[in-house]
């Protein structure tokens, strides 16, 4: 699939699996009926890694780099993380906002040329409630947006497996840094 086919979706499927050693992530396309479709990226994510990265492939066979995502510095809660495409070019970045994450989590996505995309937890009291370690299987969302407009959503399922939503309102955000931004919120403990 390339990226021009990514580029036009707007609603993804991301799903964890848990291993013994390794957290891996399954996104799909979803079907106009709502089904999972195709496989777009897959990523596998070490335990207890010093310096946080994740790599993801076009499928479960990891033939292909589809994109991947690496800490600047390490084990930093408030680390920048910098997003690079198949070639390793740079498509952007995301980073940690402290602070406001001691209540709800808080995310600043950067692409070039589109500036800044605030994410946060919607509902304070299951931000709170989850803090305390608490109905870990209850939904979440997180919402992003640049100037007061929605860019993406990622929505958690109802259920103690690790299944998101994710809607994509803004085509002009880069799928790779939707995508790594999504797994990131899971994978980088945020939820």
């Amino acid at each position: 699939m390339t990226t021009a086919t990514h580029q036009a979706q707007q609603t993804l499927w991301v799903k964890q699996r848990i291993t013994l050693t390794v957290n891996q992530f399954e996104v799909r396309l979803v079907n106009d009926d709502g089904t999972m479709g195709q496989v777009v990226a897959f990523a596998e994510q070490k335990r207890l890694a010093l310096n946080e990265q994740v790599t993801f492939y076009r499928d479960g066979s990891k033939t292909g780099v589809f994109a991947a995502f690496k800490a600047r510095g390490v084990m930093n809660p408030e680390a920048t993380y910098d997003v690079t495409g198949e070639t390793g070019a740079p498509i952007g970045l995301f980073r940690k906002d402290l602070t406001p994450s001691l209540v709800r989590n808080t995310w600043h996505l950067d692409q070039p040329g589109l500036g800044t995309t605030t994410g946060r937890e919607r509902s304070t009291m299951v931000a709170l409630v989850r803090r305390l370690g608490w109905l870990t299987f209850w939904p979440y969302h997180f919402a992003f947006t640049r100037d007061g407009r929605p860019a993406f959503s990622v929505s958690k399922k109802f259920g103690p497996r690790y299944q998101y939503v994710v809607t994509i309102n803004d085509l002009r955000l880069d799928p790779r840094l939707v995508i790594a931004m999504s797994v990131a919120l899971n994978a980088l403990r945020a939820c």
